[in-house]
């Protein structure tokens, strides 16, 4: 990539339902779709979301016979111990291992993390090349980002994931000089103008200069999403009339389009470690493995 290893990207934002899991599915796998090798990681073990949708997509292929692009997917267990920082360490070894066997052989890591503050999401954050943070488009929304005056539109104070976020950028800048590439996303974003989209916009706008970060065009609500996680499928798997009940509706095909704008927004790097055959990319990691038995 760029001598480095893989590119990190990190899907995280400390206010629970905001399309974290679902963005970060479509992401690593339009990648795949684009030939690159990605490995993914699922650090919210309490509700493991993500792992599941891995889970769902896998049942779902072998059922059918089909073969489907898939990640080389790890989920990092909780700790179970009574000492805070004996699970601190640990997290932190299982959570390196993971990098580590992965680093140097694939394209992209993808990660995404719980909705709320965690010692494996702090983590996460601090490997970020690229945060991709959703933000669902109402203001009730903004306040883990920042505190607003809602007569002015001003801000007035950064909200706990920003504070998160900062802390880091700055320990990221001081261990290797880099700096995390932060794109805000607007999600579920209503198909009308409202005078709401327009503030959450424009809050948006002010909070990105401010911090220092990036506002991507984001992603309408659509039900497509909903229906297409039991298969563990995305918008930019072939889909048919068996799952769909007839013909892809066009939000489908319009949901793809705001897909492949977000990647290309996101200003990636796409040099590529080796050319990846159908069938290797097809076959990959066909499993869904805890951590432990990678460092075992």
């Amino acid at each position: 990539m760029d001598g480095r290893g893989a590119h990190v990207i990190v899907v995280g934002n400390e206010k629970g339902g905001s399309g974290k899991s679902t963005t970060a599915f479509h992401l690593a796998t339009a990648l795949l779709y684009k030939g690159y090798r990605v490995a993914t990681m699922d650090v919210d073990s309490r509700q493991q979301t993500f792992t599941n949708y891995v889970k769902n997509r896998r049942r779902w292929a072998e059922a059918q016979g089909v073969s489907l692009p898939n990640t080389l997917h790890f989920h990092l267990p909780r700790p179970r111990g009574d000492s805070i920082r004996e699970n601190q360490k640990y997290e932190f070894e299982l959570f390196g291992a993971a990098i580590a066997e992965v680093e140097d052989s694939v394209d992209f890591v993808l990660i995404d993390t719980p909705g709320f503050d965690t010692n494996l999401a702090r983590l996460a954050h601090s490997m970020a090349d690229t945060l991709v943070t959703p933000v669902n488009d109402s203001l009730v929304d903004l306040d883990v980002i920042v505190r607003f005056d809602p007569a002015t539109g001003e801000a007035r104070d950064l909200g706990q994931y920003a504070r998160l976020v900062q802390r880091a950028r700055s320990e990221r800048l001081a261990v290797d000089g880099h700096t995390v590439d932060w794109v805000l996303v607007r999600n579920r974003v209503s198909m009308l103008a409202s005078r709401n989209s327009r503030t959450v916009q424009g809050v948006l706008d002010k909070v990105a200069m401010k911090l220092g970060c990036r506002v991507a065009d984001g992603i309408a609500e659509r039900v497509i999403f909903r229906s297409l996680f039991p298969y563990g499928l995305t918008v930019f798997d072939p889909l048919d009339e068996t799952i769909l009940g007839g013909l892809p509706p066009m939000s489908h095909i319009t949901a793809r389009q705001e897909y492949r704008l977000l990647l290309d927004s996101l200003n990636l790097p796409s040099r590529k470690l080796a050319p990846i055959d159908g069938q290797r990319l097809e076959g990959a990691a066909n499993d869904v493995r805890p951590v432990e038995a990678q460092i075992a």
